[in-house]
């Protein structure tokens, strides 16, 4: 089995660690300093359980150089998706299947935008990782849960050779009858999450503490649950409840990967987390205030640039 992981960063480069590991051959897309620690020593995982290192199958910048794939596992930053999936089209053979792993609801749309729709699933991940240096991807926790489906839900031995090679990597992959509600019901603790903590530059800590930031929190859950009913997504009764009473029992330090992207000066998510809340709320007549108002209070920092303190804490989603 051959597998590209587009981009190696957390997600890419912990699932290309464990998946050579069992055997596969894995292809690394990455670039720069990321690339030349990879082609010099490897890439490594840190977790829990230790570090491991793997000499990856192919490893380059260009996709090109890779040539057709049977899966190619799709973890960049929401603003370079476009951009990325263009990458993806050399790695495209017949029945090559493109697994995305991003945050927000409009990943696997997007990328029916440059990708045939036959090539394309969609998936959710649960994971805390980041690049500690190039060459080395971080695992904070032991939880590792990938969830993932064509569209239309329909069985598909390709994404079930998938989930075998994951679950022989010692992975959480469990089957799913609908990708649709996995990837809304992440997006329902994920908004808020990242739209509360970067905004309010704090931690799920803080949030607890506080009950306006609480209330906050919850009233951007809420709104997003309302967006998913109005859309027909069959979430879990008792949902809010649920995420709520994990946010009570969540680390201290934890919060979104936005809020490290802005104190890192970096390119926000925001306009397809809760800008696409807002968006997507107005498109089916709805009003989503908070929302509305913490893409507004993130606008400036969408595209990058360094706040004047930064506090450096340890990213979780």
């Amino acid at each position: 089995m051959r597998i590209a992981t587009l981009a190696t960063g957390g997600i890419g480069g912990f699932l290309a660690v464990r998946l050579a590991r069992t055997g596969r051959e894995v292809a690394c897309i990455a670039r720069g300093a990321q690339l030349a620690a990879i082609r010099s020593r490897g890439l490594r995982l840190d977790s829990a359980t230790g570090s491991e290192m793997i000499v990856p199958w192919r490893m380059t910048d260009d996709p090109s150089e890779i040539g057709p794939v049977d899966v190619v596992i799709f973890a960049v930053k929401a603003p370079a998706l476009i951009q990325a999936a263009e990458l993806c089209l050399p790695l495209l053979g017949p029945e090559t299947v493109v697994v995305p792993f991003l945050n927000g609801v409009e990943a696997a749309d997007r990328l029916m935008e440059v990708i045939p729709p036959k090539h394309v699933a969609d998936g959710v991940a649960y994971i805390s990782t980041t690049i500690r240096e190039p060459g080395v991807i971080a695992q904070t926790g032991d939880f590792a849960r990938f969830i993932f489906a064509e569209r239309d839900n329909r069985p598909s031995p390709r994404l079930n050779a998938l989930r075998t090679a994951l679950t022989e990597a010692g992975i959480d992959a469990p089957e799913t009858d609908d990708i649709t509600r996995e990837v809304w019901t992440k997006f329902v603790f994920l908004a808020a999450l990242s739209g509360v903590t970067a905004a309010g530059r704090c931690t799920i800590g803080d949030v607890r503490a506080t009950p306006e930031t609480a209330a906050l929190f919850r009233e951007v859950m809420a709104e997003v649950a309302a967006l998913a009913q109005a859309r027909e997504v069959a979430l879990r009764e008792g949902l809010l409840e649920q995420t709520w009473a994990f946010v009570e029992s969540a680390p201290e330090n934890m919060r979104a990967s936005t809020a490290i992207d802005l104190d890192a000066g970096r390119p926000l998510e925001t306009p397809w987390i809760n800008g696409a809340v807002d968006r997507l709320s107005r498109q089916a007549g709805l009003d989503a205030p908070a929302n509305r108002n913490l893409t507004a209070v993130l606008a400036p920092w969408v595209a990058g640039r360094t706040l004047p303190k930064q506090r450096q804490r340890r990213a979780a989603v």
